[in-house]
């Protein structure tokens, strides 16, 4: 008796322990693997930033640039007056720029409490010597836009986030 006892409280537990960490994964960050399919363009590798911005289009953070070399990062004009001011600590949300007619995928964390509620992702490009799009992409953070092909405008044909 007391052996059924101690296995219906471990089970318990577990179950406890499960449900806890369901609960904290809602309220933290969900990661999406987020594709970036260049468009044939001939030039330098581009550099392209992804930034949460808020309802009101203002920026919220930094969640991924490509391009290493912050000698460049000034190209990026919009983006770089508000790193400038916030200092987003990039330490890990970087990779390689991004060539014409390649892909990348880039892993990005987005709160949980931003979803569906009118923040929006915004995808900057910029090549060096040629021209700068500031809304390459603009996409709302929407569940619906998960799976979702949402075309370019500049350097970037498509960008696709893919549940990470």
């Amino acid at each position: 008796m007391k052996r059924i006892f101690k296995i219906g409280k471990l089970s318990t537990i577990a179950l406890l322990i499960l449900v806890g960490l369901a609960f904290n994964s809602s309220e933290g960050d969900v990661k999406y693997k987020c594709m970036i399919q260049m468009v044939n363009y001939t030039g330098e590798n581009a550099y392209v930033v992804v930034s949460l911005m808020k309802p009101d289009g203002s920026y919220d953070k930094t969640l991924y640039v490509s391009g290493k070399d912050d000698e460049w990062y000034h190209d990026l004009i919009k983006w770089w007056g508000y790193q400038k001011k916030a200092n987003d600590k990039l330490d890990g949300i970087t990779g390689a720029s991004i060539a014409g007619g390649q892909r990348s995928i880039a892993l990005i964390k987005v709160p949980a409490s931003k979803i569906d509620k009118g923040y929006k992702l915004r995808f900057e490009s910029a090549v060096e010597g040629q021209t700068y799009h500031a809304n390459d992409v603009e996409m709302e953070m929407k569940a619906a836009n998960v799976n979702q092909k949402i075309d370019g405008k500049g350097y970037i044909r498509y960008v696709r986030l893919i549940p990470g």
